[in-house]
C-alpha cells in the first residue's frame, strides 16, 4: 500500500484531500506545517507527499529547498492557492512533480488521482 503524506495548515484542505484519495486505499498520514511534515518523513516514508505553500514556520518552498539540499526525491505535488506563475515555475525548479491549484473541484481532484497514479507507478518502475 503506497504511503501518502499530506502536509496542509488547513484542516479543511487536508480532509478533502484525503476524502479524493481514501477509496484508492493509500496509507494516508497528515502535518499542519512543513516542520512537522519534514521530521515525519523518515519513520513515515511517504511514497508521495502533497503540500501546500502557504503555511506557519516552515512554508511549502523551504519544504522543497529542505528537500532538494538532502538529496530526497520523494515526488512532491503541490497544491496552492497561490496562482502566481512565477510560484508555479519555483515549486518545479525545486523538484515539485505537479503544480495544482485548490481548492480542489471534483475534476481537479480527479486530475490529483491520476497524477498520483502516474508517480506511483513510475516510482515502482524505478524500484525494480
Amino acid at each position: 500500500m503506497a504511503k501518502i503524506l499530506i502536509i496542509d495548515d488547513s484542516l479543511f484542505q487536508r480532509r478533502n484531500i484525503r476524502k479524493s484519495l481514501k477509496a484508492e486505499g493509500y496509507d494516508i498520514q497528515e502535518a499542519t506545517t512543513g516542520r512537522e511534515g519534514l521530521e515525519m518523513i523518515p519513520t513515515f516514508a511517504p511514497d508521495c507527499i502533497i503540500l501546500d505553500i502557504l503555511m506557519p514556520e516552515v512554508d511549502g518552498l523551504s519544504f522543497l529547498r529542505t528537500l532538494q539540499a538532502q538529496g530526497n526525491t520523494t515526488p512532491v505535488i503541490v497544491l496552492t492557492a497561490d496562482i502566481q506563475n512565477t510560484t508555479r515555475q519555483e515549486c518545479l525548479k525545486l523538484g515539485a512533480k505537479e503544480v495544482l491549484h485548490k481548492p480542489l473541484t471534483r475534476l481537479d481532484a480527479e486530475k490529483l488521482r491520476a497524477i498520483i497514479i502516474t508517480i506511483l507507478d513510475s516510482v515502482e518502475e524505478a524500484r525494480t
